[in-house]
């Protein structure tokens, strides 16, 4: 098997739209919620969420940009990113042998509700942008970031809701080892900050309401969570073969030693009551990278602020690392809110970013931790915190019962 390490990241997040400006907001607890500018929130039980602000996304040309719906834009810029933070010159690399694995939930619903509404109040005559398909389905970002680089290795989308981006760097990881790839891009995007992606979540009441407090929203662990708040972006990642990034030259960030993909089997869209399907996941990862859980320095847990998520998410690493661990935990959603899609790729990069500078970001909002847990963990409140980080693992959980981890590991030439 192959080493796999990454070369490049990118990101555009409700927190920043770039990985340096995501990372400072990030260690500094900086929340992204503010009230929905996208929609008309007045009927809707939620008002706010963490959307992107200020994007602009000069790379594209003003007749291409309307082939795009914002997912994909972010996806591309994010991606733009990343290929520029690796210093690729894809003209000088067998492109036969580069792929594209992206992960995302919803796809271009933006763009679907958009076009449908139009349809609706018309006069019955179908008349559809001729970019409607491609906007809108949910395997395009993958494909148009193949064709933006010429990149003909393996193409596809991972679509395993909130699991999708780890998924899809797992995936690529794979590739890579089992020397079927030098190099991929992988990660996620999600631009689901729409009428019915909001209205839903409310019906099934996985939202917070808290419009009064927006800011401190989502409280991961926290006694009186009520519920995820939505974000959107996206999250770029470069990974290559350890032989195939000295041959070029790169700066390795990081090394990914471990994924774990599982299923809960459990229901539609709750976690197992006891954790089974993300202990079994965190497992195969810590296997596959060949180390024990008290080598783990820091967990970005799934934590998405809801009431029966995190408490299962606490019982499961209560199962894999017991009492008071080694490792450092924080759910950075308590800042981002949550992704969807693209939640695992940003969340993969807060892990290399720990890795890289021995910082752990911290979980904000959260005061009054569940009692049966508050004294088992290091959940870093309030504060990131300094501390030596060598492993690092990602863990997300999405509806349908998809299990992903991942394993990140600090760079060192054997």
């Amino acid at each position: 098997m192959k080493r796999v390490v990454i070369t490049g990241l990118g990101a555009v997040t409700p927190i920043g739209n770039n990985v340096n400006d995501y990372w400072q907001a990030l260690i500094n607890g900086v929340s992204g919620a503010a009230p929905i500018t996208k929609f008309d929130t007045l009927k809707f039980k939620t008002k706010f969420a963490c959307e992107v602000k200020n994007f602009n996304p000069t790379i594209f040309e003003k007749n291409d940009i309307r082939k795009y719906d914002l997912f994909s834009q972010y996806a591309l810029v994010a991606v733009d990113e990343a290929v520029k933070h690796a210093n690729i010159n894809f003209e000088n690399i067998n492109k036969n042998r580069v792929g594209v694995i992206w992960g995302a939930g919803d796809g271009g619903l933006t763009t679907f509700e958009e076009q449908f509404a139009e349809f609706k109040l018309g006069d019955g005559t179908p008349r559809f942008n001729p970019f409607f398909i491609p906007k809108r389905i949910v395997n395009i970002a993958s494909g148009v970031i193949s064709i933006k680089y010429g990149l003909r290795g393996v193409i596809y989308t991972t679509a395993s809701a909130c699991s999708a981006s780890n998924n899809a760097i797992i995936d690529a990881f794979n590739y890579i080892r089992w020397g079927k790839a030098d190099m991929m891009v992988a990660g996620g995007s999600e631009a689901s900050i729409t009428e019915s992606s909001v209205g839903g979540f409310n019906a099934s009441k996985a939202l917070s309401t808290l419009n009064e407090n927006y800011l401190e929203a989502s409280r991961p662990f926290d006694v009186s969570r009520d519920g995820f708040v939505v974000g959107e972006g996206s999250g770029a990642i470069i990974l290559e073969s350890y032989e195939h990034a000295l041959q070029r030259k790169a700066v390795i960030l990081a090394e990914i030693v471990g994924g774990g993909l599982a299923g809960d089997a459990y229901h539609l869209t709750g976690t197992h009551p006891d954790g089974e399907g993300a202990v079994l996941g965190m497992n195969l990862a810590l296997e596959e990278a060949g180390i024990s859980p008290n080598e783990i320095d820091y967990i970005n847990a799934h934590a998405t602020s809801t009431p029966t998520g995190d408490l299962s998410e606490l019982k499961a690493m209560e199962k894999v690392f017991g009492i008071n661990p080694n490792a450092n935990i924080s759910a950075t959603k308590s800042m981002t809110g949550h992704l969807l899609g693209g939640a695992g790729a940003i969340e993969a990069i807060a892990c290399i970013k720990a890795v890289q500078e021995n910082i752990v970001p911290p979980t904000i909002n959260s005061k009054i931790i569940e009692p049966e847990f508050e004294d088992k963990f290091n959940l870093t409140l309030g504060k990131a915190q300094s501390r030596s980080v060598t492993y690092a693992m990602s863990n997300t959980f999405g509806f349908g019962g998809h299990i992903a981890s991942s394993i990140f590991k600090k760079f060192q030439i054997v």
